[in-house]
């Protein structure tokens, strides 16, 4: 026998990336409420979210540490040009610093992955639609969500559309 572990399934696979793209949200949302830096966030995370044992029944997901490195870091490098596309996507005289902040740190993760190019766009905005519709369950944040970051994705990748 061997000790390797067994190929994840294509949908373990997808789980993990939302559960990155889930955590990348929450770790942007501290940093801005904390004094952390991305590294300290990252540890944090580490600790707390990946890597642990979840029994089946668990709403915890294990994440992908490498997409969720990648997203935090891509915002936190990338957070001007993202923020300066967030702000031509927003109706006049709506600032990105005007926003709640949960949609902000979705808007900057979710600009750091339509930048890194290697996810469709369409995915992209529908995951963090989806992350939307979970913070905001009742509200109509999750269509503004999606109008925003389909106008961010068809700037950063019209050829995508």
């Amino acid at each position: 026998m061997s000790d390797a572990a067994a190929p994840l399934s294509g949908n373990k696979k997808r789980q993990m990336r939302s559960a990155a793209r889930l955590y990348a949200v929450q770790a942007l949302f501290q940093m801005e409420h904390s004094d952390l830096d991305v590294d300290a966030v990252y540890a944090e995370f580490l600790e707390h979210r990946f890597g642990a044992e979840w029994d089946d029944e668990s709403e915890m997901v294990d994440g992908d540490m490498d997409l969720f490195r990648d997203l935090l870091n891509g915002a936190v490098d990338g957070q001007r040009p993202i923020d300066q596309m967030t702000d031509r996507a927003l109706v006049a005289k709506w600032r990105i610093d005007r926003i709640d902040p949960t949609i902000r740190a979705l808007f900057r993760a979710a600009g750091a992955e339509i930048l890194g190019g290697k996810t469709p766009p369409r995915v992209v905005i529908s995951e963090f639609v989806d992350i939307a519709k979970s913070f905001f369950p009742e509200g109509k944040e999750a269509s503004f969500v999606n109008a925003v970051l389909d106008h961010m994705a068809r700037e950063a990748k019209p050829e995508a559309f």
